[in-house]
C-alpha cells in the first residue's frame, strides 16, 4: 500500500480500529487473524516516525511504539488500538501480557502514577487506572474506548475468578466473580457470573449461600438453565429432596420446550464480554444438560427416596427414551449424570420389583441376560486385590489395559449375574419358588466363570470394586436360594447355602439369622441356639454398621438387600428362648 504519512496516522488507526470491531462483531469471537491488522497499523506508525519493528514480538512492537513514539496526535489512536489488542489477549488467556500491556499503556501518560498495593489484583488495578483518551467529534468510533475499558475490566475479572476457582482458591475466586457481578455486561453473562459464584461458594462448603446466587441467576436470566441444574445439586447435598425433585422436573420441562434465546435487551457491542471469556472449566460449569439425563436424575433420586411410583413412571419414561436412540444422542463421558445402560435396566427393575410388578421386573431383567451372553469370557482370572504400581513402566501401561478390558468383563458379568439375581427374587414374590431357584441357581453358575487368586484375606477396602460387588451378589443369590429352598422343605440344601454365604461374608445378619432357622427346622436344636447365643452377642446392627460406612453398593442392588433380610427374627428369638427356658428346668432334655 502507500507509505504511511503522519498527518494521516490518527484516521487511518481509526479506521482500522473500527474495521476490526467490525470483523469481530461480525464472526462472534476474537479471531488471531485480526491481532495480525494491530501489528500491521504499528509496523506503519514505526515506519512514519522513521523507526523499524519487523522481527519483534508483539510485546516488544507495543513496548517499543508507547516509548518511542511521542506524536501527541497519534496518543488517543494507539491507547484505542492497545484496548482492542488487549481484549484479544485477554480472549487467549494471556492474562501476563494483558497487564504488561496497560502498565505501558499508564506509564506513557502518567509516569508518576502510584503502584498497585499489596493485596490488591494488579490487572484490575491497571485496567481502571488507565486513562481513556478523549474522542474526536471528526473521527467517529463504532465502539467507545470507555465502554471496550468497562468490558475489559468485567472480562478480566471474570477470567481470574474462573481461574482461581479451578485452582481451588476459593475467596480469591469468590471476590473476583463478585467483582465482575457488579461490572459492564450483558443478563446472560451476569447469569453465568451469579452461576459461578453460586458454585464457588458450593465448594466452600457454603450452600445457602450457594443457593442464594443461584437463585439470583435464574432471576436475571430465567433460561440459565446450568443455574437450576446446579441448584439440584445444592438441594441434593443438602438433603432436600422435595426442593431437589421440583428443581429437577422444572429443569426437564425446560430442555423439553427448547426455548429460543431471548433476545438482549441492553444495548449492542461489537466487543463483548462473552467474547473473551470462553475457558474449559466455564463450560463444565455451564454444561447443558441432555433431558435425557435429567429424567434419569429423577428415576434414581425417587428410588434412593422410595417414592416407587414415581420412580418406576420415571425410568420407564427413560426406557422408552432408549429405544428412540438415545445413545447417540448423550455424550456418556465424565461429565455426565448417566450410568452405563445396564444398570439403568436393574434399576428399573428393582424399582419395579418394590412396585410389586415382578413379571415386568423380570421382562426387563430379560433385556440385559440377553444383551450381554456374548461380553463375557468363560473364565476370568482376576487379582482380587487393588494394586498401585509405585512407578508407572510400559510394561505397567500394558497390564493396566488389560486390567481394564477384565474390568469390563466383570462389570458385564455383574450385570447379568444381577439379572438372574433380580428375577430369581421376583419368582419368589410371586410364589413360584422352584423357578425362583433355578434362577438364583444361574446367576451362581455365572459366578463360577471368575477365577480369584490372592491372599484371600485383604482387608475389604483393598478389593477391586468389581469383585466387591460379584462377592454380594453371590451371598445374596444364597441367601435367596437358601430361602426358597427352606419354602420347599429343602433343609439341607438350604443350610448349605447359608454356609456358603457366611464363608463369603462371615458375620452377615441375614446368612446367620437364616443359617439358625435351617438349624432349628432340621431339629438341630442345641446347635441352633448356640449359634443364635454366638450371634447375638455380637449385634447385628454393629455388622450392619460397619458394612454401611465400607464402599457403597450399586442402586441396583438395593432392593436384593432388602429383600435378603432375614424377615422372621422375633418369632426365631422367641422360639429359642423357650428352647433354652426349657432346657435349662429341665436338662435332661
Amino acid at each position: 500500500g502507500l507509505p504511511p504519512a503522519l498527518p494521516a496516522l490518527p484516521l487511518e488507526l481509526t479506521v482500522l480500529y473500527n474495521s476490526l470491531l467490525f470483523a469481530t462483531g461480525a464472526s462472534d469471537s476474537a479471531i488471531q487473524g485480526e491481532a495480525e491488522g494491530i501489528r500491521q497499523g504499528l509496523l506503519r506508525v514505526l515506519e512514519a516516525c522513521g523507526a523499524c519493528g519487523q522481527g519483534l514480538s508483539t510485546e516488544e512492537l507495543w513496548q517499543k511504539v508507547l516509548q518511542e513514539v511521542t506524536v501527541e496526535e497519534l496518543q488517543a489512536p494507539l491507547h484505542r488500538l492497545g484496548a482492542l489488542q488487549a481484549a484479544w489477549w485477554l480472549a487467549a488467556s494471556r492474562l501476563g501480557s494483558t497487564a504488561g500491556l496497560f502498565r505501558l499503556l499508564s506509564n506513557a501518560k502518567d509516569p508518576g502514577r502510584a503502584r498497585c498495593s499489596e493485596g490488591e489484583n494488579e490487572l484490575l488495578y491497571l485496567l481502571k487506572a488507565w486513562r481513556v483518551p478523549a474522542e474526536v467529534a471528526s473521527l467517529p468510533l463504532v465502539q467507545s474506548a470507555e465502554d471496550l475499558k468497562e468490558i475489559l475490566c468485567t472480562a478480566a475479572a471474570f477470567l481470574q475468578g474462573l481461574q482461581e476457582l479451578e485452582a481451588g482458591n476459593f475467596p480469591t475466586a469468590l471476590s473476583l466473580l463478585q467483582e465482575a457481578a457488579g461490572g459492564f455486561c450483558s443478563k446472560k453473562v451476569l447469569a453465568q457470573i451469579y452461576t459461578c459464584v453460586g458454585c464457588c461458594a458450593q465448594r466452600m462448603g457454603k450452600p445457602q449461600t450457594a443457593l442464594q446466587h443461584l437463585k439470583r441467576a435464574l432471576q436475571v436470566d430465567f433460561q440459565c438453565l446450568p443455574a437450576l441444574s446446579h441448584a439440584a445439586a445444592v438441594y441434593h447435598e443438602l438433603g432436600e429432596t422435595e426442593a431437589e425433585l421440583q428443581a429437577l422436573a422444572l429443569l426437564y420441562e425446560a430442555l423439553e420446550k427448547k426455548t429460543p434465546a431471548a433476545a438482549s435487551s441492553g444495548p449492542y457491542f461489537l466487543i463483548r464480554t462473552e467474547l473473551l471469556v470462553h475457558t474449559p472449566i466455564l463450560a463444565s460449569l455451564l454444561r447443558h444438560r441432555h433431558p435425557s439425563e435429567v429424567k434419569y436424575l429423577l428415576a434414581q433420586r425417587c428410588l434412593q427416596d422410595g417414592r416407587v411410583a414415581d420412580a418406576v413412571e420415571h425410568y420407564l419414561d427413560f426406557l422408552a427414551l432408549l429405544q428412540e436412540g438415545l445413545q447417540q444422542q448423550v455424550p456418556l463421558d465424565g461429565g455426565s449424570a448417566l450410568p452405563r445402560i445396564p444398570e439403568v435396566f436393574l434399576e428399573a427393575a428393582s424399582a419395579l420389583e418394590q412396585a410389586g410388578r415382578h413379571q415386568d421386573a423380570i421382562t426387563v431383567c430379560e433385556e440385559v441376560i440377553s444383551r450381554t451372553t456374548d461380553l463375557i469370557p468363560r473364565t476370568l482370572r482376576v487379582e482380587e486385590r487393588l494394586e498401585q504400581p509405585e512407578c508407572p513402566s510400559p510394561e505397567a501401561g500394558l497390564a493396566g489395559g488389560l486390567l481394564s478390558q477384565k474390568k469390563e468383563s466383570l462389570c458385564c458379568l455383574a450385570w447379568r449375574a444381577a439379572g438372574y439375581l433380580h428375577q430369581g427374587w421376583a419368582w419368589a414374590k410371586l410364589g413360584e419358588s422352584k423357578e425362583a431357584v433355578t434362577q438364583f441357581s444361574r446367576c451362581l453358575s455365572h459366578l463360577l466363570r471368575v477365577q480369584l487368586y490372592g491372599s484371600g484375606v485383604e482387608p475389604t477396602e483393598s478389593l477391586l470394586p468389581e469383585v466387591e460387588v460379584l462377592q454380594k451378589i453371590r451371598l445374596l443369590s444364597l441367601i435367596g436360594r437358601g430361602a426358597q429352598f427352606l419354602e420347599l422343605g429343602k433343609h439341607k440344601e438350604a443350610l448349605l447355602d447359608f454356609q456358603h454365604g457366611l464363608q463369603i461374608l462371615p458375620g452377615d445378619p441375614a446368612a446367620a439369622s437364616y443359617l439358625v432357622q435351617a438349624l432349628w427346622k432340621l431339629n438341630r436344636k442345641q446347635e441352633a441356639a448356640a449359634r443364635w447365643q454366638k450371634f447375638s452377642q455380637s449385634p447385628a446392627g454393629e455388622d450392619g454398621q460397619q458394612e454401611g460406612q465400607g464402599r457403597p453398593f450399586p442402586l441396583y442392588l438395593v432392593s436384593c438387600l432388602k429383600q435378603a433380610m432375614f424377615p422372621h427374627g422375633a418369632s426365631l428369638a422367641r422360639s429359642i428362648r423357650d428352647y433354652l427356658g426349657a432346657t435349662s428346668r429341665d436338662p435332661s432334655s
